[in-house]
């Protein structure tokens, strides 16, 4: 009989242990531990994640004399210009976007709202500039309309046109002249006259002159589709034919009376636009066109026209594995060599390459021919001077050349979590980089011309924020000063690893209220792709990750192989399968990390991301149900077929030569697996990822007998702006989270 009790006893405290391990650690009925506070999402929508009222766009003059930056109010998207004095540390107002329209309403064509979405700009008012070479002039667009600003004495001039609106505009190297696009040519106005005049022709409804098409703004973060010749005599010039490109329509649902936005849109495997290089006399004359082949090499990357240094091209073979960077005679059109790149995977693009030195002796290169990124010194004609950093390095990017002291600045870190700045002399290379920050966190900086004056910005691991203008000795002349609001807490975020081989770094960021010993149910945001780094040391990007885990989560993010900052095999891995060793990751580093952390409760864990990360809480949700137990899909890629060609086939390959791979990574065929709860959201406007993908996703589920939620977004893009709907959306996506990780 006491054998019998005690086997009771211990069956009845077995099974209670099971219940509580089953059991999340947070109830719906612990409201008096849920401390997510609705005003902090009040204020974190209607200050776009508290971004405004901090200083962007910001410009260093030629000789430091002076800072321009661009800045809200801290409730407002309009920006205005300001201009900081590097003598005495005061800043003043230059300019406002009422004063030069006259209170009159701010007007955007269609094409200027689309370059805005590749761009990601959302500000209005004076959302750019440009600056002349000397630093003496402004440029500034607005509705079309061109403005130049003399910064001696304020005096506003606009050119005016009746040529139609103005986009992609340019000062001339000697700040007298200004280029711009107008019904798809190019055009040149004199400031000092007035005058404008045509200079290209030969565009039409497929055919535009000056335009960077859109896989060069997309994906190869080329925006400029004209560049003038450092003597001011010539411009060279894109020219772009989609007319074998398919065309893709953006209708309104809402208003289902007017017309739908049509644009050229090249699918994987499909048809790309058509590109070439002109180069034209800018006081007119027949144009000479840049010879390449330009079948073997059809995507044009990069252009660098700058003084001293030949007319230089970057061209790419369709499925960036080869690449060919060429010295171009304008006047002939005949192309030389320089060097070539090769990857059986694919190769990266910076635009930043090749850095030509002032005197035109030679050019800065990056290259990942030796496993990860490095920095080299080539002679004029390409030839390998010296390597500048090594692989073991992690060179993350080139900041600066001084031509005094022959010294190259470079961002890098051994922790792929940080950024900081280092110093190499080119006369000593190889030689070890001098560090000169130290504060863990991430740092950049942005030298003037002469290096007299720089500025220090970026944020520390411990949430600090540092926006200096210092110089060159170090010494601080001022801040660049946020007039926003500031965000009511540091998120409470721990940098950590998780695994052994492979490693992933990853953070952590638990309740404030957070209590020891209790579990916590898991929220996992993602992005797990190519050129999305999650982990960062700036605790400042992880504000609505707190609040989400202050309603009772944890939330976790890490980076797998496929993502970037840590050489060539851990990214180039996902070649030809965008999921499956992504997700495995995923997998693998969650479950280590709730190995190390006992408060992670894995038997309750929801994954949510957008884009790409989109993408991989679908696939996370549908192929492994044992470990995600609910999931937020925004703007998800669904099929590859149907994303982009520069993107798709860098990572896919062909879509002829790597059917399985395009299968196997395609949201549709593990539709009918779903067994979780799943809530996809998408803007209906979206000209990045259609609309057509999710509409696709909840089609096949709903042909499978899938249950799922479905969020349009009405009219919106693949960026969502608005604060009204920002509040909504994060609600609705941790309500979403509560109801199915939760106990009632």
């Amino acid at each position: 009989m006491r054998r019998l009790t005690v086997s009771l006893i211990l069956l009845v405290l077995s099974a209670c242990a099971a219940t509580e391990r089953r059991q999340p650690a947070v109830s719906r009925g612990d409201a008096q531990r849920v401390i997510a506070d609705p005003g902090f999402l009040e204020q974190y929508a209607a200050t776009r994640r508290f971004s405004q009222g901090r200083p962007r766009s910001m410009k260093i003059v030629p000789d430091g004399s002076a800072v321009l930056f661009l800045r809200s109010p801290a409730d407002s998207f309009v920006q205005d210009l300001y201009e900081f004095d590097t003598a005495t540390g005061e800043e003043r107002r230059l300019l406002t976007a009422t004063q030069i329209l006259d209170g009159a309403q701010e007007h955007l064509s269609v094409e200027e709202k689309a370059r805005r979405e590749r761009m990601r700009l959302v500000a209005r008012g004076i959302a750019s500039y440009r600056l002349s070479e000397d630093g003496s002039r402004i440029l500034v667009g607005l509705s079309g309309r061109l403005f130049v600003v003399e910064r001696a004495g304020g005096k506003v001039t606009e050119l005016k046109s009746d040529n139609g609106y103005a986009l992609s505009t340019r000062f001339s190297p000697d700040g007298q002249s200004i280029a711009c696009v107008r019904n798809k040519e190019v055009y040149v106005i004199d400031i000092r006259t007035g005058l404008e005049w045509q200079l290209t022709v030969g565009s039409g409804e497929h055919v535009t002159n000056g335009l960077s098409e859109f896989v060069a703004q997309e994906e190869m973060r080329r925006y400029t589709g004209f560049w003038w010749s450092p003597d001011n005599r010539l411009i060279a010039y894109q020219q772009t034919d989609t007319s074998g490109v398919e065309l893709m329509h953006i209708a309104d649902a809402t208003h289902p009376d007017r017309k739908p936005h049509t644009w050229p849109y090249p699918r994987a495997g499909k048809t790309n636009a058509k590109v070439r290089l002109g180069v034209v006399p800018v006081k007119g004359g027949d144009t000479v066109w840049v010879q390449w082949d330009q079948e073997r090499y059809p995507y044009l990357a990069t252009v660098k026209w700058k003084k001293n240094a030949p007319l230089t091209i970057l061209v790419q073979n369709r499925t960036q594995t080869e690449e060919v960077l060429l010295s171009i005679d304008p006047y002939t059109g005949e192309s030389t060599p320089l060097l070539t790149e090769r990857d059986d995977a694919w190769i990266n693009l910076d635009q930043r390459m090749p850095h030509w030195l002032p005197d035109g002796s030679a050019f800065l290169w990056k290259t990942e021919r030796g496993g990860a990124w490095e920095l080299e010194l080539r002679d004029r004609y390409g030839k390998l001077v010296a390597p500048l950093t090594t692989p073991q390095f992690r060179c993350k990017g080139f900041v600066s050349y001084e031509e005094k002291d022959r010294v190259v600045y470079v961002r890098g870190s051994d922790d792929p979590t940080q950024t900081h700045l280092y110093r190499i002399p080119i006369d000593e290379a190889p030689a070890t980089p001098v560090r000169l920050t130290e504060d863990p966190g991430v740092h950049y900086m942005t030298f003037s011309k002469d290096h007299s004056v720089y500025l220090h910005t970026g944020s520390s691991i411990k949430g600090s924020r540092f926006n200096s203008v210092r110089r060159k000795d170090g010494t601080v002349i001022g801040r660049l000063e946020s007039v926003g609001q500031k965000a009511p807490f540091v998120p409470n975020a721990e940098f950590t690893t998780a695994g052994r081989s492979p490693k992933f770094h990853a953070v952590l960021i638990r309740p404030r209220n957070f209590e020891h010993g209790r579990r916590y149910p898991v929220l996992l945001h993602v992005y797990g792709g190519p050129h999305g780094q999650m982990v960062s040391a700036s605790p400042n990007r992880y504000l609505i990750q707190q609040w989400f885990a202050d309603h009772g989560f944890i939330v976790v993010s890490l980076d797998g192989r496929g993502t970037p900052n840590r050489g060539r095999p851990w990214e180039r891995v996902i070649k030809g399968n965008l999921i499956d060793i992504p997700l495995q990751d995923q997998v693998a580093g969650l479950k280590a990390l709730g190995r190390k952390y006992r408060e992670l409760d894995l038997d309750h864990v929801g994954v949510y991301g957008g884009s790409f990360g989109g993408y991989f809480a679908a696939m996370a949700v549908m192929r492994r149900p044992d470990v995600f137990h609910a999931g937020v899909a925004q703007a998800p890629v669904c099929d590859w077929l149907d994303y982009d060609s520069h993107y798709t086939e860098r990572y896919m390959g062909l879509p002829h030569e790597n059917a399985a791979g395009y299968e196997a990574s395609n949201v549709l065929t593990y539709a009918g697996e779903l067994s979780q709860p799943l809530l996809i959201i998408h803007g209906t406007a979206d000209d990045n990822v259609y609309f057509a993908h999710s509409l696709k996703m909840s089609n096949a589920l709903f042909r499978a007998g899938k249950e799922h939620e479905f969020l349009p977004l009405t009219g919106f893009t693949h960026m969502v702006p608005d604060p009204l709907v920002t509040k909504r959306l994060e609600t609705r996506i941790v309500n979403f989270f509560e109801k199915h990780l939760m106990a009632p």
